[in-house]
């Protein structure tokens, strides 16, 4: 399926991925700075989220549908910016695609075999708990508490709000759409054999299962160290927009010029 989209700015395509409960206007306030700073920023909708509508029983296969619609648009080479699920389907398709992927920044991301810790277990129960008994309210607020820090602004926590009743009420009608077989297979091997430089960070205040896996992932990767995002929850570029945008864009100035095309 292609991808509902918004976009701005011109030069190498910067692709932004959204954490699970939200969608791509978690992006918005990242459009602006990074077009100003002389990329072509794309925020996607990834299937099941936000206008990204799945029919019924439909298989879907995110790093596919990111691909197709990526083509759309017209951007060939790019690179990958995602958020928890979101960075989940940066590192699919960058195993699908690898040579079309520049570079990869990869923010609260835990592999789904780790085992849960507590606190991620106890948020998990709570949404599901207000879910059994029909409280969308208190599912939200749940999903709000988990995922953003006690430093999120109210705005923050009001736009994450927004997202999580939406995606929420979307998955009490429709249901969990099935997962086509994942490209990472299991295990770290499969990531272990990319080259694409990578940059992987969580936010300060995340819980702890983010940090283990995003320091494991820093490791298959040959990334460096983990980077910590201060002041943030696990959707950390949400809740510190100017940080993330200053950590992308000095990750992507670092990365190989992309070569001209050649001349017709």
């Amino acid at each position: 399926m292609l991808l509902p989209s918004d976009e701005a700015g011109r030069g190498r395509p910067v692709v932004l991925l959204h954490a699970r409960p939200t969608d791509r206007t978690m992006w918005d306030a990242h459009l602006p700075p990074l077009a100003e700073a002389g990329v072509r920023a794309i925020a996607l909708d990834l299937p099941g989220h936000g206008d990204a509508l799945v029919p019924d029983r439909h298989e879907v296969a995110p790093w596919s549908d990111v691909l197709d619609t990526l083509d759309r648009l017209g951007a060939e080479r790019f690179v990958l910016a995602g958020n928890s699920l979101g960075a989940l389907v940066a590192l699919q398709t960058a195993v699908t695609a690898p040579e079309r992927v520049a570079g990869l920044v990869l923010v609260g991301y835990r592999p789904h075999d780790q085992p849960a810790s507590p606190r991620l277990r106890a948020a998990w129960d709570a949404e599901s708990a207000a879910l059994a008994a029909g409280d969308l309210d208190a599912a939200v607020q749940a999903g709000v508490e988990a995922w953003t820090s006690a430093d999120a602004t109210d705005e923050v926590r009001a736009h994450a709000a927004r997202m999580l009743r939406r995606q929420l009420t979307g998955r009490l009608a429709h249901g969990e759409p099935p997962q086509a077989a994942d490209p990472l297979g299991t295990g770290p091997a499969t990531l272990r054999t990319l080259t694409v430089p990578a940059l992987v960070g969580v936010g300060e205040h995340d819980m702890p299962d983010f940090y283990e896996g995003g320091e494991g992932l820093a490791r298959d990767l040959d990334a460096g160290r983990t980077v910590v995002i201060p002041g943030a929850g696990h959707l950390a570029p949400l809740e510190q927009p100017a940080a993330f945008c200053a950590l992308l864009m000095d990750f992507v100035r670092r990365l190989p010029r992309q070569s001209s095309p050649a001349p017709g």
